[in-house]
């Protein structure tokens, strides 16, 4: 078989197996979510409510039925993408509610790998490129702390310093409340305010989103600068890199032009599935930062036993995972020749 025939081949299965890996998800969020303690009923009518109403609202919300029903019901309504009603947010459709909070989710996840990348490939380049030396333990130093500080602790010392303390950075908004919003064209304030020249507006979302996007980044790009740093010590050592130092390269062209493009490649990789949930729940930053994001919208609906939000929420983030594991495959395929399926 062809190597592009083997590579279609392994695709069409990736495909077929996606939706069975999404109903393995939903089925263990769906059963999960009833095993737990705590009565979604109680969180939205609270504790003096009358036994009654209670079983009356639990009718209505269809919650009084048998679990295998539930069940039915709930896959019946997910094969016609219908991600059901949120049952604390009077009525509102899940749908709605990941259009209204997952664009603060991709702004705070875009941002946050961009300088993830920027800061882990360049401390992992140094460290690589000075083996050896101050350099590299550094290098070695900040992947292993920024790899192992928890973020919620990290996050809180931050804000304490940054915000509290400095008062450099605002806290617990996407935008400052006494401002107008970007108009909403894509739901990206940064990008929206580019779209219609209100640079203002662009400077104010940057503002907001910087100490949240630093933290963040700055804990990830341990990953990277660990990977880049392991893959461009090999690769300088191969036989082609020595043939052209013979050849007189200079070390910096040599560095970038010849090692750093195959030391990237399993870099593609993580920073595929890196992005992947960073976009598909990035809690503890949300949560910490008090950034209205999605992912801070599931903390949320966890708390108050939400289970239609939260059943929905885990289904659209568990969707941009496999799908990005599939897209990463092809692109890893095509990158580099040596791979096959």
């Amino acid at each position: 078989m062809s190597r592009s025939k083997a590579l279609q081949s392994y695709i069409l299965i990736r495909l077929l197996l996606a939706p069975l890996m999404l109903w393995t998800i939903t089925t263990l969020v769906f059963l999960l979510l009833r095993a737990t303690p705590g009565d979604p009923i109680d969180a939205i009518l609270g504790p003096k409510a009358s036994d009654e109403f209670k079983e009356q609202m639990r009718e209505q919300l269809g919650l009084g039925d048998p679990l295998w029903l539930q069940y039915v019901n709930y896959m019946g309504r997910l094969l016609s993408f219908d991600l059901g009603t949120s049952i604390t947010s009077r009525g509102q459709q899940v749908w709605e509610i990941i259009g209204d909070f997952f664009p603060a989710t991709v702004e705070l996840a875009v941002v946050s790998m961009a300088i993830a990348l920027i800061v882990g490939i360049g401390v992992g380049m140094m460290s690589a490129s000075r083996p050896n030396t101050v350099w590299d333990a550094g290098g070695r130093l900040f992947g292993i702390l920024t790899y192992s500080i928890p973020m919620f602790w990290f996050g809180t010392i931050v804000q304490l310093v940054f915000a509290v303390q400095l008062r450099w950075f605002p806290l617990g908004t996407r935008y400052p409340t006494e401002v107008p919003v970007p108009k909403t064209i894509t739901g990206l304030y940064t990008i929206d305010s580019l779209l219609t020249g209100q640079f203002d507006q662009f400077f104010a979302a940057l503002h907001h989103l910087a100490l949240p996007c630093l933290t963040l980044g700055i804990l990830i790009s341990g990953i990277f600068e660990r990977i880049v740093r392991v893959n461009l010590k090999q690769t300088l050592q191969a036989d082609y890199v020595e043939a052209a130092r013979a050849r007189g390269i200079p070390e910096g062209r040599i560095l970038v032009t010849h090692a750093l493009k195959n030391a990237m490649i399993p870099v593609i990789t993580v920073m595929g599935l890196t992005l992947a949930a960073l976009l598909g729940g990035a809690i503890l930053t949300e949560v910490t930062f008090s950034w209205p994001g999605l992912a801070n919208r599931l903390y949320e609906a966890i708390s108050l036993r939400d289970y239609p939000t939260v059943q929905g929420i885990v289904v659209f983030f568990a969707a941009i995972v496999v799908l990005a594991s599939i897209l990463i495959d092809i692109l890893n395929a095509y990158i580099d020749p040596r791979i096959r399926y």
